[in-house]
C-alpha cells in the first residue's frame, strides 16, 4: 500500500476533521506536478473533487487583473506615471482627508495626480485600511461595500464616478491600502480598450495561457463542475452561494478585477509559470515583457506602508496585484515569492528560487485578514518542503 504524500495526508486531515467539505492542492516544480482532489464540492456530497473543479478565487484576481494592466504598458497605450483621469477623468481632483483619521468633512486637495502606478502597488489612497472603523472607510464602504456580491454591485464603469464622491484616506503614493486600486485598474481596462474588462482578458490572458475554465461567471455547462461556497458559522457551514442560481450564475454588470473571477487549480499554475517564466506561456507565445513580470513581483512599498499593511501583509511587501515576500518571517516566506490569498479560502504563489508553484482551492470563506486559517499556513509549510 502507498504511503500518501505530505499534500494528499494534510488535505484528507481537513477533510476529516470538518474545516471544509473538500478540497484541491497543487504543488509544482519545474515538469513535475503533484494534484491532490480530496472530499466533495457541497456538504450534500452531490460530487467529489476533482482537478478540474470550478472554484470561486477572491482575491487571486488581483495577480491576474494587474498582469492584463501590463500587457497595455507593454504596447504603449498607458504609461506607468501617467495620471489616470486622461481616462478616467471622474478622479482629476480627488479630495483628501486631512489625516488618515479625520472626519470626512476635514479635506485637503491632492498634492499631485493618481498615476497608473498608484493603482497597480495599491497606493492611490482608496481601500480597506487596518482600522475599518475610520470615517473616511466609512465612506468607502458604503459606496463599495466589498465582498464576494458581484451581481449586487453598480456597473463598473459607474466605480469612477462613486469613489470621486469619497475622500482618499492617503495623498496619492503615500499610504498602501487594500483592494479598490484593483477594481479601479479594471476600469481603465475598460475605458483605455472601450470593450469589457472580461472580454479584454480573455482575448490577453485566458486565451494564449490555456485558461479555458477562468471567468467572471459560470456558464450552465460548466455548473457540475462548480463548488457551493460557504461561511463558519455555529461551528458549522453556512451557505453563501450555490452553483445552479447563485452570483456568478450569469455575467454581472460588476466584473471585479478585485475579487471576481473563478478558475481552476491547472488554470492558475498556467498563469502564475507564466511569470516564472519572465512572460512567456507554455507554448513559447510572449504574454508580458519580462520588464513588466519583474515590475509585478518587485516589492514596491516602504517600511511605513508595510507597516500600516501588517493586518493583511503580515510584514511583508507588495508588488502589482500580489504579495511579494522580502524575509524568512516563516517558514514559507522565501523572498521573491509572489502571490496571494484569497477570502473564498484560496492561495496561489509562485517562487522564482526554486521554480515552484502552489495552488490551494477550497470552498469555506475565510473569517478575516488575519490570521490565517491553519490549513493555508500547513499548506504553504508544505509546499516549501517540497520546493
Amino acid at each position: 500500500m502507498n504511503t500518501p504524500s505530505p499534500l494528499h495526508a494534510l488535505l484528507r486531515r481537513a477533510v476529516n476533521a470538518g474545516g471544509v467539505p473538500g478540497a484541491v492542492g497543487l504543488v509544482a516544480q519545474g515538469d513535475e506536478v503533484e494534484v491532490v482532489a480530496v472530499g466533495e464540492v457541497d456538504v450534500e456530497g452531490s460530487a467529489a473533487m476533482g482537478r478540474d473543479t470550478l472554484f470561486r478565487v477572491a482575491s487571486l484576481t488581483k495577480p491576474v487583473t494587474a498582469a492584463l494592466v501590463m500587457t497595455l504598458v507593454d504596447e504603449g497605450r498607458v504609461g506607468l506615471e501617467e495620471p489616470v483621469d486622461a481616462w478616467l477623468p471622474e478622479l482629476a481632483k480627488p479630495r483628501v482627508l486631512r489625516a488618515p483619521d479625520a472626519e470626512v468633512g476635514d479635506l485637503v486637495g491632492a498634492r499631485r495626480p493618481i498615476t497608473v502606478e498608484d493603482l497597480l502597488t495599491s497606493r492611490a489612497g482608496w481601500g480597506f485600511p487596518a482600522d475599518f472603523s475610520l470615517p473616511g472607510a466609512a465612506e468607502l464602504f458604503r459606496v463599495l461595500p466589498g465582498g464576494l456580491h458581484p451581481a449586487h454591485m453598480p456597473p463598473l464603469d459607474a466605480l469612477p464616478a462613486a469613489l470621486a464622491e469619497v475622500p482618499l484616506l492617503h495623498q496619492p503614493g503615500e499610504g498602501w491600502l487594500y483592494n479598490t486600486c484593483s477594481d479601479l485598474q479594471g476600469a481603465l481596462v475598460q475605458r483605455v480598450t472601450g470593450r469589457p474588462l472580461a472580454d479584454v482578458m480573455a482575448e490577453r490572458l485566458f486565451e494564449p495561457l490555456g485558461m479555458a475554465d477562468t471567468a467572471f461567471h459560470v456558464s450552465a455547462a460548466r455548473r457540475g463542475r462548480f463548488t457551493s461556497m460557504y461561511a463558519p458559522a455555529d461551528g458549522g457551514l453556512t451557505l453563501i452561494d450555490s452553483p445552479a442560481d447563485g452570483e456568478w450564475s450569469a455575467p454581472a454588470a460588476f466584473a471585479s478585477g478585485a475579487g471576481g473571477l473563478v478558475s481552476t487549480a491547472d488554470d492558475l499554475l498556467a498563469f502564475f509559470r507564466m511569470l516564472l517564466a519572465g512572460g512567456t506561456a507554455t507554448d513559447g507565445r510572449r504574454v508580458l515583457s519580462t520588464t513588466s513580470v519583474r515590475r509585478m513581483t518587485t516589492d514596491h512599498t516602504t517600511a511605513g506602508q508595510r507597516e500600516s499593511g501588517a493586518l493583511f501583509l503580515r510584514g511583508q511587501g507588495w508588488g502589482y496585484g500580489g504579495q511579494v515576500d522580502r524575509d524568512r518571517a516563516e517558514p514559507w516566506n522565501v523572498p521573491g515569492r509572489y502571490g496571494w490569498v484569497g477570502g473564498s479560502g484560496t492561495t496561489a504563489h509562485m517562487v522564482p528560487a526554486t521554480g515552484t508553484v502552489a495552488v490551494l482551492l477550497t470552498q469555506v470563506m475565510l473569517t478575516g485578514p488575519s490570521p490565517m486559517p491553519p490549513l493555508l499556513e500547513e499548506f504553504w509549510r508544505t509546499a516549501a518542503l517540497t520546493g
